[in-house]
């Protein structure tokens, strides 16, 4: 594949069952947590027990488990400048595309208030719109503005356009439905669009709330859900899938641009296909051949060899008919040319979370980048007895019911599929690859070592002539203290952001230790990225820090009760600042040194003085 067509996924935000940010997920996967739970019909608790509030009405079994959000309800409507009565008519799938694509954004270390009028596309994979029907069976205002969000609050054209509305993007804007494979279709359209030109960065994921008991209900009474409530995939005992809930965003950059920008690149997808069953067995059976072609077409775009794929996310929803036609089209494909002995690792996350549906391709993708990251495949939950109905002795495929360490090749970085069928008949396939750190294959271990392109140029107003600014670290002494800048539309918001900064040190604590120049290169990203790649409200604080331990300290002086703190400060017009070296009365032996020295941009504008 060209290398100008490959694209880098630059940022990644989710909500998840059990899971609110790609670290917390991580920590669930790894762990092989099941994340999905029971509840009682008619007990008012939880979302079971508001799905189907009377008690006395009999139902299937599978109607008692499922994959869910927790506080679905809640939103920050103002941060949004949303008002509370179009809040209330808003979808949930719309508030969560608008909270998880800002966190996305800001996990690319973009600055979400810079891209009005940016060429942003939006692309997004949404299949139920049903809390159109709970709006309309509770509200019966005539009131015309009301009747206006509730059909804007509920479509998904406008789950997607009002995330281009919100931050000003005027790159394309699609709702996607293709059923399960919504979100691998979306991601699919957004890399087109990056390769063609039509935009210039682009969020792709996907979205999918429970909201209806009956059709939960009517899911379970056609036999396709697990009445014990566990996706077991590819095992003997599979007899369905569980719903679940959640949204998934990448954020996406051709990659020569990412590595000109210096971007931190989760991973590179080297290639993405679609295809469509057309006249199968049945409208929602699987087709095996058609499974084939288009990871054949994927893997033909990627330019690599099927035996060169370490990894496959199986779509995986543990149902008697789609996991032995998967398993056998992921095997008829990817075994070619594989050694006996190196068969290919395959697992499905629905075993975590369950079948999310029109946002289950994303989170496979999600996965799957962390565990190239990482260096570690995660356990595939509930694979005890190997399905009868596949022939795993001529199979080239081993399930990962254990964790499994990331297999390691010196000729090329870790290289993944990630699979999404849906029941519409429309297949997605993608091929991810691993990022190569410094000394070759990254294989996991510390976050604070990611995967980024070369060094920023930073453009700056500078007089004519002026030499180009040395790389950091050419020459310059090291910064003897730094500023973090903190900012939110409430105090308390200002403190929340303090509170994940400080987890934040928690979690990078052993790259931090002493003071080595890794640590110091990670505070001074954490600097910059704060400083550039965040919206900034107008409620801020600041902390002045030199370490690790310092920084601690500031941090904790704005989030603990009774600490002494200085309040935040709201904020005024934006104001240039400007170094004067007058020459009268005002100057002093080595003034102005401790900037040359450190400085990249006064060095240059000082070199040019002197050379004048």
């Amino acid at each position: 594949m060209n290398a100008e067509q490959r694209i880098a996924i630059v940022g990644m935000a989710c909500r998840f069952p059990g899971a609110d940010s790609p670290a917390e997920f991580w920590r669930r996967l790894a762990a092989g947590t099941d994340l999905i739970s029971e509840g009682e019909p008619g007990s008012g608790v939880g979302r079971v027990g508001q799905l189907f509030p009377d008690a006395a009405a009999e139902r299937r079994p599978a109607c008692r488990f499922g994959a869910y959000l927790e506080d679905l309800e809640l939103f920050d409507a103002p941060f949004f400048r949303i008002s509370p009565v179009e809040a209330q008519m808003l979808d949930p799938q719309q508030r969560l595309m608008l909270e998880t694509s800002w966190r996305a954004l800001e996990d690319a270390g973009i600055d979400p208030g810079r891209l009005n009028g940016s060429r942003t596309g939006v692309y997004a994979g949404i299949s139920n719109n049903e809390y159109r029907s709970l709006i309309l069976e509770a509200s019966e205002t005539t009131e015309p503005a009301a009747s206006l969000y509730t059909v804007t609050g509920t479509s998904f054209n406008t789950a997607i356009g009002r995330v281009a509305f919100a931050l000003g993007l005027e790159g394309p804007a699609m709702a996607v439905d293709t059923a399960c494979s919504s979100s691998l279709v979306a991601l699919h359209q957004a890399v087109s669009g990056l390769q063609r030109g039509e935009a210039d960065l682009a969020l792709a994921g996907g979205v999918h709330t429970i909201l209806s008991g009956r059709l939960l209900e009517l899911r379970a009474n056609a036999g396709m859900l697990s009445p014990d409530g566990r996706c077991k995939t590819f095992d003997a005992a599979a007899n369905g899938y569980v719903r679940g809930e959640g949204c998934g965003i990448v954020v996406l950059k051709r990659l020569a641009e990412a590595e000109a920008d210096g971007d931190r690149i989760w991973a590179v997808i080297r290639a993405t296909a679609l295809n469509q069953d057309g006249a199968s067995p049945g409208l929602t059976v699987p087709s095996g051949p058609a499974q084939e072609r288009v990871i054949e077409a994927a893997l033909e775009r990627a330019g690599i060899e099927p035996a060169d794929v370490d990894y496959v996310e199986a779509h995986g929803t543990g149902t008697e008919v789609g996991d032995p036609v998967e398993a056998n089209a992921t095997g008829a494909v990817y075994g070619r040319g594989r050694p006996a002995d190196r068969p290919l690792l395959i697992g499905s996350v629905k075993t975590n979370i369950g079948h999310l549906e029109s946002a289950a391709g994303v989170a496979g993708v999600v996965k799957v980048v962390l565990a190239m990251q990482q260096g570690i495949i995660p356990p595939h939950l509930h694979f005890r007895n190997p399905s009868p109905q596949m022939d795993w002795e001529k199979l080239p495929l081993r399930v990962t019911a254990e964790a499994t360490e990331w297999p390691r090749r010196a000729e090329h970085p870790p290289l993944a599929g990630v699979s999404g069928f849906g029941w519409s008949g429309t297949n997605a396939h993608v091929v991810l690859e691993g990022c190569p750190a410094a000394n070759g294959v990254r294989t996991g271990g510390d976050q604070a070592h990611w995967a980024t392109g070369s060094a920023r140029r930073i453009a700056v107003s500078l007089p004519e002539r002026v030499a180009e600014v040395p790389p950091a670290g050419a020459g310059l002494a090291p910064r003897a203290s730094r500023v973090l800048p903190l900012s939110g539309r409430s105090e308390e918001a200002l403190r929340d952001l303090a509170r994940a900064y400080l987890g934040w040190l928690d979690q990078h604590g052993g790259a931090l230790h002493g003071a080595g120049r890794a640590a110091d290169e990670l505070l001074a990203d954490l600097a910059w990225t704060a400083g550039i790649g965040r919206s900034h409200f107008t409620c801020r604080a600041g902390v002045v820090f030199r370490d690790a331990a310092s920084l601690r300290e500031g941090l904790r002086a704005l989030v603990e009760p009774g600490a002494d703190a200085a309040p935040a400060a709201h904020a005024r017009a934006q104001r240039k600042v400007a170094f004067a070296f007058t020459g009268q009365a005002s100057q002093w032996a080595g003034m102005g040194q401790s900037l040359y020295a450190s400085e990249p941009v006064v060095r240059a504008v000082l070199d040019r003085c002197d050379e004048l």
